[in-house]
């Protein structure tokens, strides 16, 4: 799906990482992993075409990112650290805005991803009335309304409690056995039913090597 070549990210006259190199194929679940500060966000932020400051390139599907940009982004889901939602809207509210830009609109389909999130009952809440792992239920609710084969979740773990987390860790695994891919950071022990790959940035790190 998604190839990485020579790709280096300075910030604030530090290197973050240089010469990464990595493929993600189809049917694969990787986490990258470091201690705070050493890229890990940076690195999703580019994967996800919202950072352009890196040398280096991208490849989607044997084509590089930046010349098959609209192709790319309509495979892509990412959810940043941040809940991501209008606290001043309700779920449902939040959740049509999501499907508008996704060129549908089924409320029925968003009162399900509500229901498959925790979320019964609290369709028609303000945001702000929600506690964060509310909120956090309600962005990740999207993962049930995107057909993005790829997943690219920066701490998503967040404010969940453990059920949550247990529900989060089948449902990133099941995406992946279904031939999608993921990549995400937390600093949670994963407990998936999928094979993990580990991408640790502390070991490419230049004082590292």
């Amino acid at each position: 799906m998604l190839s990485v070549a020579n790709l280096a990210c300075e910030r604030d006259e530090r290197v973050l990482f240089a010469n990464l190199a990595f493929t993600v194929a189809a049917g694969s679940l990787w986490q990258v992993q470091g201690a705070n500060g050493s890229g890990k966000t940076t690195l999703l932020r580019i994967l996800a075409g919202l950072n352009g400051d890196y040398s280096g390139e991208l490849q989607w599907q044997g084509k590089v990112c930046s010349e098959v940009r609209t192709e790319y982004q309509q495979a892509l889901f990412f959810l940043g650290h941040a809940p991501s939602v209008n606290r001043t809207l309700t779920p449902l509210q939040n959740l049509r805005w999501f499907c508008a830009l996704q060129g549908f609109a089924d409320d029925a389909a968003i009162h399900s991803a509500l229901n498959e999130h925790g979320l019964r009952g609290y369709a028609d809440i303000p945001c702000y009335q929600m506690s964060a792992g509310q909120q956090r239920r309600v962005s990740l609710a999207r993962l049930s309304l995107t057909s993005a084969k790829l997943w690219i979740l920066d701490e998503p773990f967040t404010a969940l409690d453990r059920v949550g987390v247990a529900e989060l860790e089948a449902r990133v695994s099941r995406h992946a056995a279904a031939g999608g891919a993921v990549i995400l950071t937390t600093h949670h022990p994963l407990q998936t039913q999928h094979p993990l790959t580990v991408l640790n940035l502390d070991a490419l790190r230049p004082e590292a090597a």
